[in-house]
């Protein structure tokens, strides 16, 4: 919904006063981008990825049982969370699953067709003798 003209002149009002009070905090409010501050968060996840991979390999290394399993654990654990975290930021940047879901309906008896209605109508021909 547009903002009315008095709603425009007040918002830029504001927007004036914010800069003129402090220009550094209002210059980086207004550069944020939120795709931007996903997209850090997806290379976080990444390099966090690849730092589990790391700390599970090095574990299989570690000759030392309860701590090799200590680490192995650990390096899996950061490599779950870093792409459950990874995942969830792309999900937010791009906007998937954000519409609501609308019900499938399925499709009427006549409208379907494929494999089992061919069936279907072949045991009819076959059963009435055709």
């Amino acid at each position: 919904m547009p903002l009315s003209e008095h709603e425009q002149r007040q918002l830029d009002q504001i927007e004036r006063a914010l800069y003129a009070e402090d220009p550094k905090f209002a210059h980086a409010v207004r550069s944020t981008n939120p795709q931007a501050h996903y997209r850090r968060r997806i290379v976080k996840a990444a390099l966090g990825f690849v730092l589990g991979v790391c700390a599970l390999m090095a574990g299989l290394v570690v000759n030392v049982m309860p701590i090799s399993i200590v680490i192995s654990l650990t390096g899996f654990a950061l490599m779950f969370v870093c792409c459950v975290w990874g995942l969830v930021s792309w999900k937010r940047m791009t906007g998937v699953g954000t519409e609501p879901e609308t019900p499938q309906k399925r499709p009427a008896r006549s409208e379907r067709s494929g494999f089992m209605e061919r069936l279907e109508e072949r045991w009819r021909r076959r059963s009435q003798g055709e």
